[in-house]
């Protein structure tokens, strides 16, 4: 049996059931956007391991049963209200929960993709990059700093091509430095910003799953691909193939870290240097999925039924 945890208003929480469903794979589904309404989960230490139950409305689940979990943990803005809850009391009622979701997956001895801790080194890019770098793969040119003054030297050092981004895993939005932006350097005393050279080429996104590698080649004159209708921009993505050394490289990064299920994103100068940018262990790989027709959730599906032990 495989467990999905998540929430149907997300889109890869939904194409992760559609494929279950379609391989007529069983699974439960414990809605994260409603839980712990409806749910009712009993779990216990016993010989080393948790063990329990998990009911729904109409079925019961002993965790025992279990080949694999699928994960995606949601936010309070993805939760539905809680009935005679609001405000900062509702936020904590849905945290405590879900840090009992996340306790329970963290010990389970069934596969679990992905497990809570593995996801850590996305909180600091900076880690993270030194990771990609063990793993064998190259990182931009990258300065993080609060100084305003070092800030406009790797600028210039640059001849004006340089991105900036956020330093923690939360989601941002990858924009070029312009001169305009120069004004607003010494906000950088508040905190630090991650800076990076500008590199040409293809962005291309590897999806790991397990072992097995796709790979999407993305063509877009944007910045930041993800958003290049509102940059005025289109992206184009199609599969591509990795040579084989950067396709190790990957796998030893995801090994490295623990995940099962990773986002890997990476670039092909002109030149044919290849970069690495950062890993996500939360992959909205149904995006890619669509504009592809990779078989990317179907593998996930498959690893889950297959399971192996933590």
């Amino acid at each position: 049996m495989i467990l999905v945890c998540g929430g149907l208003a997300d889109v890869v929480t939904e194409l992760v059931c559609a494929r279950l469903e379609a391989l007529r794979y069983p699974y439960r589904l414990l809605d994260l956007g409603l839980f712990p309404a409806g749910y009712s989960l009993a779990w216990r230490w016993s010989e080393g391991k948790p063990s329990g139950v998990l009911y729904g409305s109409d079925w019961r689940l002993n965790l025992a049963e279990l080949s694999g979990v699928f994960v995606r943990y949601l936010g309070p803005d993805g939760h539905a209200p809680v009935s005679g809850l609001s405000g900062p009391l509702a936020e904590a009622v849905i945290a405590e929960s879900q840090a009992g979701v996340m306790a329970l997956l963290e010990h389970l001895p069934c596969l679990v993709v992905n497990r809570a801790a593995p996801s850590v080194s996305n909180h600091s890019k900076p880690y993270q990059a030194l990771m990609v770098r063990q793993a064998g793969l190259q990182t931009p040119p990258t300065l993080v700093t609060s100084d305003p003054e070092a800030a406009l030297e790797f600028y210039r050092a640059n001849q004006g091509e340089v991105i900036f981004k956020s330093l923690s895993g939360v989601r941002s939005v990858v924009r070029k430095l312009t001169p305009s932006d120069l004004e607003r350097l010494p906000l950088l005393r508040h905190g630090a910003v991650q800076f990076q050279r500008f590199l040409p080429g293809d962005n291309v996104r590897v999806h790991l799953v397990g072992d097995e590698v796709f790979a999407t080649r993305v063509r877009s004159e944007a910045v930041d691909y993800r958003y290049a209708r509102r940059q005025g921009h289109t992206a184009e993505m199609e599969p591509t193939h990795l040579p084989d050394s950067v396709a190790e490289a990957c796998l030893r990064l995801a090994q490295a870290t623990g995940l099962v299920l990773a986002g890997i994103d990476l670039k092909q100068t002109p030149d044919e240097v290849w970069y690495c940018f950062e890993i996500n262990p939360c992959p909205g790989f149904a995006y890619y999925e669509q504009h592809t027709g990779q078989p990317i959730s179907a593998a996930l599906a498959e690893l889950l039924k297959r399971g192996i032990q933590a």
